[in-house]
């Protein structure tokens, strides 16, 4: 491997349409080339390695417990979770998706720790590697009926449910369902198992979208930039214009 030759742009488009496990080898010719511009872009490559490997090593370790217990024989895992238990406006909303055992999307994570763009982002990816997902979903009405953690738990079993492929087991952040279906409750799952995140993920940006179209019809809410959250804002809105059809009666009593 040779760049003595080779300009700067040139060496740029090399890189650019290099496989990343080519990075290291490529930055330590770069490194002793004689022009400066060169050698930063060398250095540039190993920090970008880095980091790479970093994240590969965190995402490893976030499938763990799925490679455990795809060992153990269980061939479609289910990860589920739920976005939307806080809320004072908007459904709770959940996702069951089934992952390929071999699925390494970088930077998957909680989604709450993702900002839009990047939750956007991996939300195609994710849907575009998934075996299986369905969305669950409970009204407003619903969560002040069974209250929010009963409503919460009746839409992961729907999403269950409607799954095509019928998973041998799940694996779910905090809780657990009454159904007939091996599973675990895992604490905070939703930052240490990439199934669970990956749910996550699914199961913020469809109820972020459903919140955005809320929000044309009562803009004065701010459901576009709160999501129903109990913002400063929202609650003055409350006050002022009352509630929609969309808040949880029994979330804004103290507000009315």
């Amino acid at each position: 491997m040779d760049f003595t030759n080779q300009t700067v742009s040139q060496i740029k488009k090399i890189i650019d349409n290099a496989p990343i496990d080519d990075y290291l080898k490529i930055s330590s010719v770069l490194l002793d080339d004689s022009r400066e511009s060169v050698k930063k872009i060398g250095a540039s490559l190993s920090k970008k390695k880095e980091k790479y490997d970093k994240e590969l090593k965190r995402i490893r370790q976030l499938k763990e417990q799925e490679i455990f217990h795809h060992k153990e024989g269980h061939k479609r895992i289910a990860g589920i979770d739920e976005v939307g238990r806080g809320p004072l406006a908007g459904p709770v909303v959940t996702c069951a998706i089934i992952m390929p055992i071999e699925s390494e999307i970088m930077f998957v994570n909680d989604s709450k720790l993702l900002s839009k763009k990047r939750r956007e982002d991996l939300n195609q990816q994710i849907l575009a590697e998934c075996l299986d997902y369905q969305i669950g979903m409970m009204s407003p009405e619903v969560i002040d009926r069974i209250n929010i953690l009963n409503a919460t738990k009746k839409a992961m079993s729907q999403a269950v449910e409607n799954l095509k492929l019928k998973p041998d087991l799940l694996l779910l952040d905090a809780v657990t369902l009454d159904m007939d279906i091996p599973q675990k409750g895992i604490i905070k799952g939703d930052a240490s198992v990439y199934a669970i995140a990956c749910a996550s993920i699914v199961a913020k940006v469809f109820r972020d979208q459903m919140m955005s179209e809320i929000h044309k019809d009562y803009p004065e809410y701010g459901f576009e930039q709160n999501m129903g959250y109990g913002t400063a804002q929202h609650i003055d809105a409350i006050k002022k214009f009352g509630p929609t059809p969309y808040h949880r009666q029994s979330f804004i009593k103290n507000f009315l």
